[in-house]
């Protein structure tokens, strides 16, 4: 029993086994007994920290002191990095969606590309209001203008929806502030402009493939109508009936629906924090360290920084200038915030678990087989990704379980930060593969857009696969010349 315990511990066939247990662990946790994401985590790091034979004063600390142990590094280094700009982000997609702006980006790209072209305006719309707005929450807010598009151009429900979702699970999936590359950030070393950039290189294209190109081809042999009862927004009632938000009594629906902001507005506020953190970035390649412009343009695309004067803008444009009292404007801001608390808690326990996995030495272990394999970082971040996402479904799971597995792989090897970026890449687009039954984005989908499991499966699990792959194939052409 002692020997099996030191081959488990010590050598690198056994520690790699010690890790395969771990996931296979987590993954039952979360699958078959239903334990939330953020137990099954914490659960299964204080586990594999033990089986691993880490003593305890590292795993918890003492009764004294435990601010240096892995639970509260592994926690706090990554909610220190990511809590305020998932927070931030939250609001500024909120106020987004209350002003109206949605309606306005739509009518816009409708005007522009015509009947013809809606479906390319659908998955525009989803792509730029993608950016600061959370994927299901932009499925809830953009669904009912699909319903309109495609009542309109009477044509299936599936060739409108498809390019929308793409757009959406783009952003989510490669661009900050959402949760997923933002951890990235953090558990890899790399920063936000970096990924950014990488993650519209590598995202366009499978955006492009998978929304526009297999969401045209899908929506003219799926048919789906658009049932009576889905053109009628559920969350404004008729005049008179009902009081509160998104009642039609509701001063801000009236305020909304009296005054739209202008598209340019919308843009440019989306805009803000994205131009200020890429002018930090670029500013550290291209000016002396001493210059002062570069310490503006540092503290100005601190995403931090940059969200908040986003959030501010938008708080005034399209609040105080259109008639909301500050109040009304924190009551907005404390709605949004609510869903955030359960999606932290899962991030700083995937960053513990990926803490407890680097501590263990198994980061060596994998680094030693995957050279005697002569298996490529970025591959095998892909693969491990993929496996964690098909497992459980999350795909926020799935991004910090491998941040933190493969991590070990990256710091200190000498990477670029480009080449960082196009590992994180990796990683994302392999946290979007084959969305199934395990998935709650799943049913979401096939509930808001009238589609059976079928077609939902030939619909959109083929999307999120096309949009995985050929992102993936950027990011590993990109990381070939570069890394």
């Amino acid at each position: 029993m002692g020997a099996t315990v030191d081959w488990l511990r010590t050598t690198t066939p056994g520690l790699l086994v010690l890790c395969g247990l771990a996931i296979a662990v987590l993954l039952f946790g979360i699958i078959k007994v239903k334990l939330e994401p953020f137990i099954a985590l914490l659960l299964t790091g204080l586990g594999l920290a033990l089986a691993a034979g880490l003593p305890v004063s590292k795993i918890v600390g003492t009764a004294i002191k435990s601010g240096d142990s892995l639970l509260e590094t592994g926690f706090g280094g990554i909610l220190g990095h990511i809590a305020v700009i998932i927070g931030l982000g939250t609001v500024l997609g909120a106020i987004l969606e209350r002003s109206g702006g949605a309606d306005v980006l739509t009518g816009k790209l409708l005007g522009v590309f015509g009947e013809k072209g809606a479906p390319v305006a659908m998955g525009l719309l989803g792509l730029i209001f993608g950016i600061p707005v959370f994927f299901d929450i932009g499925i809830f807010v953009l669904a009912p203008l699909i319903y309109v598009a495609a009542k309109r151009g009477g044509r299936s429900l599936v060739l409108y929806a498809m390019p929308m979702l793409a757009g959406l699970s783009m952003t989510h999936a490669f661009l900050p502030p959402h949760p997923g590359p933002v951890a990235l950030g953090g558990l890899l070393g790399v920063s936000l402009g970096w990924l950014i950039i990488m993650g519209f290189i590598c995202g366009i294209p499978g955006f492009i493939a998978a929304g526009i190109v297999w969401g045209t081809y899908i929506g003219k042999r799926v048919q789906v109508e658009v049932p009576t009862e889905f053109l009628v927004r559920p969350e404004v009632e008729p005049a008179g009936k009902g009081e509160g938000p998104g009642t039609a009594t509701d001063p801000e629906t009236v305020r909304t629906e009296a005054r739209p902001p202008a598209v340019g507005l919308i843009g440019g506020i989306i805009a803000i924090p994205l131009v200020l953190i890429l002018g930090a970035t670029f500013g550290t390649q291209w000016l002396d360290k001493s210059s002062r412009l570069l310490q503006v343009l540092t503290f100005l695309g601190t995403p931090a920084v940059a969200l908040l004067i986003a959030v501010l803008v938008a708080f005034y444009l399209l609040g105080v200038r259109r008639g909301s009292s500050v109040q009304e404007l924190s009551t907005l801001t404390a709605e949004s915030l609510k869903p955030v608390g359960m999606l932290l808690l899962v991030v700083g326990a995937g960053a513990f678990f990926g803490k407890v996995i680097s501590a263990t030495g198994i980061g060596t272990a994998l680094a030693d087989t995957m050279s005697a394999a002569g298996l490529p970082v970025i591959v095998l971040a892909y693969i491990i990704s993929c496996g964690l996402r098909i497992a459980q479904g999350s795909a926020t799971v799935a991004i910090v379980t491998t941040g933190g597995i493969v991590a070990p792989l990256v710091t200190g090897h000498g990477y670029s930060q480009m080449a960082i970026a196009l590992i994180a890449m990796a990683i994302a687009a392999g946290s979007i593969i084959l969305s199934h039954v395990n998935d709650g984005g799943f049913w979401i989908i096939s509930k808001y857009f009238n589609l059976t499991v079928k077609q939902t499966l030939q619909t959109w699990t083929v999307l999120e696969t096309v949009l995985s792959v050929v992102s993936f194939a950027v990011a590993a052409v990109l990381f070939a010349i570069v890394g």
